[in-house]
This record gives C-alpha cells, structure tokens and sequence, in this order.
C-alpha cells in the first residue's frame, strides 16, 4: 500500500490550494481514504474521508464548509479542496487509507481507524 500526498506549499491567507492523493497498491474501491492534519504542538485531527466504493463522505464539523473532499476513481486519486485558508490552517496534512468491507468504523474518520498513511505535505498559510 503506498499513498503520496501533493499540493501542498506555502499559501496567503484567503487561498484555495488542493491537495492531492495519489493510491497504489490495493483495490482503491475496497478502501476508504482520509485526510488528518496536524499543528506544530498539536494533535492529528480528521478532516474528511470518503469511501471510494460508493462516494459517501463525512466531515467532521470543525471542517465542514471549507474543505471538500472528493475523488477520481479511474486514477486512485482522492483529493481535499480547501478554501479561504487562514494562518492556523498551518500544519502536516496526510492522507490515510482503511479497508470498508464489513464495517462501518471508517466513517468516524479517527487517527486510530486508519491503518495506511502517507508521508504529509507541508500547507503553510501566510498572513
């Protein structure tokens, strides 16, 4: 299993920049892919994750309304949208992957239901 996170850079407050991850490995339809991110000094916290075998999606409620998450099936690729970032946007963000087949536990989108991850892309938001 191998995920690569990309898009990630430094960014002006009220940017839009996407981030990329790019799956390999395993059956991309039997998995669920999340993204987290973490803060210097902070815990890793969910964002979003979707489940590429039907697209169904969770956010989690501190998130909701700027970030988008999304996915592109025919190229094992899930994507995070962000919008209007603000300096404490500033973190690692990675991508994760968990299997979905007889359980529902991906859809918590928490750091201990995700068995896979990536190396992080650094998102720097300037103000």
């Amino acid at each position: 299993v191998q995920l690569v996170e990309s898009g990630g850079g430094l960014v002006q407050a009220g940017g839009s920049p996407r981030l990329s991850c790019a799956a390999s490995g395993f059956i991309f339809d039997d998995y669920a892919i999340a993204w987290f991110r973490q803060a210097p000094g902070k815990e890793r916290e969910g964002i979003s994750c979707i489940r590429s075998s039907d697209g169904e999606t969770y956010y989690s409620p501190s998130m909701k309304g700027r970030f988008t998450i999304s996915s592109d099936n025919a190229k094992n690729t899930v994507f995070l949208q962000m919008n209007s970032l603000k300096p404490e946007d500033t973190a690692v963000y990675y991508c994760a992957a968990t299997y979905t087949i007889g359980t529902s536990s991906w859809g918590l989108c928490s750091v201990q239901g995700y068995d896979y991850w990536g190396q992080g892309t650094q998102v720097t938001v300037s103000s």
